[in-house]
Order: structure tokens, then sequence, then C-alpha cells
């Protein structure tokens, strides 16, 4: 995909950096290039992934990977974008995935190009999100042999992969690669790997990969047993106290307007994981936003004093759950997941919902009005609890002090920007106190509008997953927010940005700290705060123009409007270096492994917990 043809050397005498451009160019002008022929297994990785309906990849060349590239060359229907480092292009990959609902595709040679794919993967895999990495390795006659840039890719990402493919020959390679980019997307969403060496990749085949499928042996469920239905709507129907916990599955099911019409009609109390925000708008009266370590103050209430839960597609990660023992302790727990092995894996599920979480959801609805005939009640019964709960939205308002005799207040910025961006805005993160602001401050109405690192909690994913996002909706506004310790961890990225004239707003809440990490040492390591201060920083404003972006500089109240409007404006990325308060801490906040409903609002009361 060059505008000069890259020939193959010799394995292993090819550096794993060497990059590509990005634009196809085609043979005779307005004839696409590519048929339903192939003549290597490179071509046929290629129209597999043609046929499975993949538009962008995201990549860096290397020599174990280059047949696969030197194939791209010729393809019309793909476009490669190459990244400035392996881990940038995996965050791309699943932030792609993320926001369009489909698998995002990265590509890496092999050895450290591979390796530096892994933390994307595993980020991926932990928050089921669609992502196919294919991977350039050594021909299979040097494997084991410890080759030059050689490395058991397999069995690095076995862990952390849906399922890992080593492809050994060319005549099956291209339905491999199609079988991983099915079983990516299908049921409980996650990476696959499918991990090409290079003698396949330039071995000679005529066998065409046909349309993506699934293993025969894998068939996750649809809908939920009936009975088990009926015994659900029952227990919500006779429930006083009910909440539903929205989590990202109902996202990637597709299933958000069955839980807003679900919700609707029944009228109960929604809170969200974080992973589920979006799902359930933010603004409607129903809603109590997200809940667990630093979710809002009502709906850890809601949690601790509910006596009927429906979750809908969520793993009960500690961070929501805090101590088991104490989460949801009056309820009854209807679990909905696709996964079986979720239910009652940390939290017993009273009913067990197995199914998409579409189809679960119009199960319930069509079973609720026969529960409530059944118990001669309404959703008017739950007209007490509402009240209740917005009592509680009332009293742990989410609000913050803002006194003239101190610095900007990165809650501000966020809420700001949320009232001047658009309405379907997506906004994208790192991982850390900006991560915490960004989810809190920021109205979010849509799925698909928040972009972020949850279970394994990546720094640094907050660039490359912006430029993920923003091809899969180049139509949208896009607008990272990330920490100083974040940026830092992946600011090559910006490069593609600009080379790539992607219209992005990243907004560098800078405190000069690993943020989350000090705010950590100030509350349970007697103020300690070892290598989590930074005594030097870069001027990020003026490190985005080297880059050829746009650079802002914001350091008081009376500019938050003017920088903000004066970056969206800019068309193309621009950075804005918001030097916000360093003793700025992040509250709600419940203690890891306490009690949801014991959460501290500031640092007095933190030590009293």
């Amino acid at each position: 995909m060059s505008e000069q043809t890259p020939v193959s050397p010799p394995d292993g005498e090819t550096d794993a950096d060497e990059q590509t451009t990005e634009t196809a160019e085609p043979t005779d002008e307005g004839s696409p290039t590519t048929s339903d022929t192939v003549s290597t297994g490179a071509e046929s990785v290629v129209a597999a992934l043609e046929q499975a309906g993949a538009e962008t990849l995201f990549g860096v060349q290397g020599g174990a990977i280059m047949p696969v590239y030197d194939a791209l060359y010729d393809s019309e229907e793909l476009t490669h974008v190459t990244m400035a480092h392996e881990q940038g292009a995996s965050h791309a990959a699943d932030a792609y995935g993320i926001v369009s609902g489909k698998p995002g595709v990265c590509l890496a040679t092999s050895g450290p190009g591979a390796t530096n794919l892994v933390t994307g993967i595993a980020d991926a895999s932990m928050d089921s999100d669609p992502m196919i990495a294919l991977t350039g390795q050594v021909s299979t006659e040097m494997v084991g042999n410890d080759a030059f840039q050689e490395t058991d890719t397999v069995g690095v990402t076995q862990p952390v992969t849906k399922h890992s493919y080593f492809a050994d020959d060319a005549d099956t390679v291209g339905t491999e690669v199609g079988e991983a980019f099915a079983l990516a997307d299908e049921g409980r969403q996650g990476p696959t790997l499918v991990d090409l060496p290079k003698d396949v990749t330039q071995g000679e085949t005529d066998a065409f990969p046909g349309q993506p499928e699934t293993p025969d042996t894998y068939n996750p469920p649809t809908t939920a047993d009936a009975d088990a239905v009926d015994s659900a709507a029952a227990a919500l129907a006779e429930a006083e106290r009910p909440v539903i916990l929205a989590g990202g599955g109902v996202i990637k099911a597709e299933a958000s307007d069955e839980l807003r019409q679900f919700a609707k009609e029944y009228e109960i109390p929604v809170i969200t994981t974080m992973p589920g925000i979006g799902s359930f708008p933010e603004d409607h009266e129903l809603s109590l936003e997200w809940a667990g370590m630093h979710g809002t103050g009502y709906a850890n209430m809601a949690i601790t004093n509910t006596d009927c839960m429906l979750a809908v597609g969520t793993r009960f990660d500690d961070r929501l759950t805090g101590g088991v023992e104490s989460f949801a302790p009056d309820a009854e727990l209807i679990h909905v997941d696709i996964d079986p092995a979720e239910i009652s894996k940390n939290i017993e599920a009273d009913y067990p919902l197995i199914g998409d979480a579409k189809q679960v959801l119009r199960q319930l609805d069509d079973a609720m009005p026969v529960a409530y005939e059944a118990m001669d009640t309404s959703p008017e019964a739950y007209a007490e609890w509402r009240e209740q709960c917005q009592t509680w939205k009332d009293e742990y308002e989410m609000e913050y002090d803002m006194p003239e005799d101190e610095p900007l207040k990165p809650q501000y910025v966020v809420e700001r920007f949320s009232e001047l961006a658009d309405d379907d805005a997506i906004v994208t993160t790192g991982v850390g106190q900006h991560q915490m602001w960004a989810s809190q401050f920021w109205t979010y109405t849509e799925p698909r509008t928040w972009v972020s690192s949850h279970g394994l909690g990546t720094m640094g994913y907050g660039v490359p997953s912006a430029i993920g996002a923003k091809i899969a909706a180049p139509d949208q506004e896009v607008v990272c927010f990330d920490g100083d310790g974040s940026f830092l961890m992946t600011v090559q990225e910006l490069s593609v940005a600009v080379r790539e004239d992607l219209d992005i707003t990243y907004v560098v809440l800078n405190n000069e700290a690993i943020g989350m990490v000090r705010q950590w040492q100030d509350g349970f390591y007697e103020g300690r705060r070892m290598a989590s201060e930074y005594p030097w920083i870069p001027q990020f404003d003026m490190l985005a123009e080297a880059f050829g972006a746009r650079g802002f500089r914001l350091e008081d109240y009376e500019s938050v409007d003017e920088v903000i409007e004066a970056a969206r404006e800019y068309d193309g990325p621009a950075v804005v270096d918001a030097i916000i308060d360093p003793a700025e801490n992040v509250y709600p906040m419940v203690p890891a492994g306490g009690d949801n409903g014991l959460f501290a609002l500031n640092g007095d009361q933190l030590g009293d917990i």
C-alpha cells in the first residue's frame, strides 16, 4: 500500500519498525484490483479481511509481516494507518472496535512488534472489546530456534485472547483469519490473534477464503430459559426498591434502546458501571449515573439499599463491588450475561439469565405485565423508592469548590467542555484522576461515546484511542482527556493524528504528577510521595507545536471557554495544556474492598472510614 512496492528481503534482515505509507494505489484508474483469486498466503489474509468487511487497519511494518503489507498494496477496500508504536496500534484498533461495534484490526511484525501489542490485547480482553491482531512470525522451520525477532506469540497471548491461532499452511491461513475475525465479534466480544509465519504468507495457494464463520463448536446462547425469565420478572414485580445495573455488555449487545425502553416503561432507577456509561442517558430523571469506587454517592446508596437488582452485562469487578459481602446486601440478584462463566463468579445470582442482553431484555419486557398482574401491583409501587433515590441525588450532588485563591479545578474544565461540545461527542481518556473527572463531570447520553480502559487500567490509552475513535466516527467530535503522566506514555502517536489530519482535541489535565498514585499515597501511605511527582515536565502546548499540532495553554477560569472554543474550532489536532490544582483529588471514594454505602466525600472523611 505504499507508492513504491516494498521488496521482501531475506528473513530477519528488516528492522521491526520499517514503515509504509497509507494509500492503496489501483493499477487501473477506476478498476478495483481485488478479485476472487489469490496466489499467496498473504493475499489470502488480505482477502479474508475484505470478506469480513474490515475497512481500517492500524499497524507498524517489519520484516516478518512484510508479505502481508505487500499484499495490502493492491487492496482498494482496506486503508492502513501507520502508527508510531505497536502499542498505539492496538489501542487505536481497540477504540475503533468500541466506537464502530465491529472488530478493529492491528498488525505488527514478530518479536518486539508482537510483544508491544500485548498490553492492548490484554486491555481489550479485560473490557470484552472486539479486536483481531495479526502478527508476523519467523518461518516455520526456524520456530523454536531462537531466531532473530522470534517470540512464542501464541503462548504469550493465549491467556488474554478468546483464541490465538498459529497459521501453518498457506491454503488455510485465510480461513483462519476469517474465523478469528468472526470469533472476535460473536458472543462475548474480545480479542483474537493470528500468528503468521513468513513462509506461510509467502507460500503459494489458490484457496480463496469464504465468508468469516465461527467454529462449529462455538454456540453462544441467545435467549434465556423462559421459566427463569418468568421467575426473574416476578421478583422485579414483587420488589419495593428495584434498580437496574447496566454494564458494558448492554452496549456490546446493541441493547441500549431496549434498556431505555424497559427502565422508562417500569420506572426503575438505572445505575451504570463505568464501561456501561452512555447506555442510559445521564440527564434522565431515572439515571443515578455510575457506581463503584469513584461513582456517585447516590448510585452507591441505591446499590446498598436495593432489594432487587437487575444486572445486565456486567462482570461485577472489584472496582464496582468493593467488598463482595457488603455489595447489595439485601437484594435478590437477577444477572443477565451472555457468558455463563460470569454468572455467580463474584456475586451470587438468584436468577441467572444466560443470553444476549438485547434478547433477554425483550423477554423480560414481555414477561413483566403478566408478573405485575399476578402480584396485583404496578410500577407505582416503586414511587417511594424513586423519591428516596432523588433525595440521595440532592444530598450527594456531584459538586466541587472553586476558591479564587486556588489554581484551576479540573472538574470545571471537563464540565464546561461537556456543555460546549456536540451532544454526540466521543470522549476518550488515559487512566488516572483525569479519567475519573472525565467520567464524573461530562454528561453522557448516548452509547459508544465513552472510550476508556477499565479492567486493565492502561495509562497511555488516551492518545491512540482518540485516533481509533475518530477514524471509526469521522463525523463526530472527539475529545481526549489525558493526564500529564498518561500523555507522556504515548505522546508519539500525536504525530499520527497530525499526519492523518485528524480533528481531535486533546486536553491534558496537568498536575505534574501521577495524580491517582499521589492521592493514594496521601490517603493510605502517610503522605510518602515516592515516585509520583515530577520535578520537571514539558510544556505540552509547545510540544504539540513541535509535532505540528496546535498548542494552547490554560491557566485560569477566565480563559476556559475561550481556549476550549479555539481548540474545538481548529481544524486538526489541538492540545490544551490545562494547568490544574495539583492538590485536587477525586471524590467520592470508596476505599478498596470497602462498603459502597460508606464513601468519602473528602480527605477528612476518608480517614474516618
